[in-house]
């Protein structure tokens, strides 16, 4: 009798050891890709701070070109408004200069001693040398300042390249976009696989309790009653699981609901503009057959009056 018990026992037990075994087997599987999701997740942060830095760096750079931009163009004003002070000025000394040679040629043709002549011909000369020195400086240092703007004007980026830059930006919000999504998506993941994990270890712990309680339970008043107290907390917990499921799923249908609604309204002013703007072409379409109308009408009536004033004008002349 005592064998019996002990067959009957194994052939009970032997079943729910294989389940036991499965269940490990799935908590290490799910181990596993939760392991896996981790590391995409890192990944996918590593992109995000890597997209953030380089967007951070190319408004920096923009940003900087534009600053610099701005107190080269004043200074470029500046050099214009000094250039045409130094042109006027250069036409004033021209000026002296041509009269200064007038009042040479005079001088010359009314026969005026050599040596004098000369003499301010040196001193004309000498002057006129070191004001040409003076400006040839002048025009070195105003010509190297104009190069050093244009140069820096050249390191500014052009409207070709900030369009190119703009273009990069758009992109590269759209990829950040898009790895915002990819990321969004693997967390949820994440958190189904965490919850189907917890499931599966409180399905293992059940197992584990059935599986350690059982021949207490089998045996002994006590054990039973253990056995009995630890199923009934388990289905506890398993009720409020599924409470808060249904609860979760409850208040997605209303969300669902609420996008159905107003989907349903979106289409029917859809369809009712649709058939305002066929009405429209439709009455579009009949005010032009009925203006052709009447300019045929028009034509006619025209055309008649002109018929009869003409007869009029034959039957007086006759």
């Amino acid at each position: 009798m005592q064998q019996q018990h002990d067959d009957d026992t194994n052939k009970v037990t032997r079943p729910e050891e294989e389940e036991l075994q499965s269940a490990r087997a799935s908590v290490e599987t799910l181990a596993a890709n939760l392991d896996n999701l981790n590391q995409r997740k890192a990944d996918v942060l590593n992109n995000l701070e890597q997209l953030r830095e380089r967007i951070n760096k190319e408004g920096d750079v923009t940003n900087s070109g534009v600053q610099k931009l701005l107190p080269l163009l004043k200074s470029v004003k500046d050099l214009e408004s000094e250039e045409s002070v130094l042109q006027s000025d250069y036409d004033v000394k021209r000026t002296e200069l041509e009269a200064e040679v007038c009042n040479l040629e005079e001088k010359i043709s009314a026969g005026m001693d050599s040596e004098v002549l000369c003499k301010d011909l040196d001193c004309l000369l000498s002057e006129s040398l070191e004001r040409l020195n003076a400006a040839k400086k002048e025009l070195a240092a105003r010509l190297r300042a104009v190069m050093s703007v244009k140069r820096k004007l050249g390191e500014v980026p052009t409207q070709s390249e900030l369009i190119q830059y703009e273009c990069g930006f758009s992109d590269l919000n759209a990829h950040i976009q898009e790895k915002h999504r990819q990321t969004r998506k693997y967390y949820a993941t994440y958190n189904t696989l965490l919850e189907i994990k917890e499931l599966m270890l409180k399905e293992t712990s059940l197992l584990n309790s059935i599986s350690s309680q059982f021949q207490d339970a089998i045996t002994t008043t006590d054990g039973r009653t253990k056995l009995i107290d630890s199923m009934e907390g388990i289905v506890k917990g398993s009720q409020q699981k599924l409470q808060k499921i249904e609860a979760g799923l409850q208040q997605e249908q209303k969300g669902f609901d609420a996008l159905k609604k107003r989907y349903a309204a979106v289409m029917a002013e859809q369809r009712h503009c649709y058939s305002l703007l066929k009405a429209f072409q439709e009455e579009c379409a009949k005010n032009e057959r009925l203006r052709g109308q009447t300019s045929v009408e028009n034509a006619t009536a025209t055309s008649s009056i002109a018929e009869t004033f003409k007869h009029q004008c034959i039957t007086i002349d006759s």
